[in-house]
């Protein structure tokens, strides 16, 4: 059992060319800005490994997979410059799991809120419990899924993207694997766990070239993240310093 930093945790281990990458925080594995760029960091780090075929992108515990942005730090920002920076670091994030060289597994044990259901539509394949509900809150807050929604609507579609943004109830495992967002679902842990080192193992025997290759083929047309993913983090930033938000985000913690 990982024993969690009160700050947040970036662990990898490399085996047979396999790089395990867990991310873990004591309050649901939320992300501060200081986690998003270690996680950032990290990405870009295992991109450029060339003993590094394969990720599997994990959290730690069995509970929550991820439960999206650090509410502590949404409520201490207090200006626009430092809103957008916090938001940039999700923007940080998925667009190194999109730039990254390496084919990225994720393995989804749990409930997935808000930022985390973006870090979950990044990955380029996805393996799941039945306990891996999916929720889009922001809404209720007084924000809105701005950053991650190319990388959601990406998998799903805007169709599906509108009907997670507007009724934000919990989406179950069985309807992410209808609409693209998990690969796989399997009945418990075990299953998963068996299943994704299985197949890790497979595509780390295949050609470490020709894995990078499809890599860039399943990104084409994302270019324009670039500068998309911040213009987004900045409207997420107005929007987090309204009384209204500053309300919501209050009544959430409680």
């Amino acid at each position: 059992m990982t024993t969690l930093n009160p700050n947040g945790s970036i662990i990898t281990t490399i085996e047979n060319t396999i790089a395990t990458l867990e991310f873990g925080h004591p309050a649901s594995n939320s992300f501060p800005s200081e986690l998003l760029d270690k996680l950032t960091n990290e990405l870009n780090t295992l991109s450029d490994n060339p003993s590094v075929s394969v990720i599997i992108l994990k959290s730690s515990g069995s509970k929550a997979f991820c439960a999206g942005a650090s509410f502590d730090e949404l409520l201490a920002v207090s200006n626009l410059k430092e809103a957008s920076i916090f938001f940039s670091g999700f923007a940080n994030v998925l667009n190194a799991m999109r730039n990254c060289s390496k084919l990225i597994l994720g393995r989804i044990h749990g409930k997935a809120v808000g930022g985390g259901v973006g870090i979950v539509a990044a990955c380029d394949y996805t393996f799941a419990t039945m306990e891996s509900n999916l929720k889009l809150s922001e809404l209720e807050i007084g924000i809105g899924p701005f950053v991650i929604e190319p990388a959601v609507s990406r998998k799903i579609g805007k169709a599906a993207m509108t009907e997670m943004t507007l009724d934000s109830e919990w989406r179950t495992a069985t309807w992410a694997n209808q609409k693209g967002l998990f690969s796989k679902v399997y009945a418990n842990q075990k299953m998963l766990d068996n299943e994704i080192t299985s197949f890790a193992n497979k595509l780390a025997s295949y050609n470490i070239d020709t894995l990078s290759e499809i890599k860039k083929m399943i990104w084409e047309g994302t270019e324009n993240w670039n500068t998309l993913l911040y213009e987004r983090a900045e409207i997420s930033g107005k929007l987090v310093l309204s009384d209204f938000s500053k309300k919501a985000l209050n009544q959430f913690k409680k």
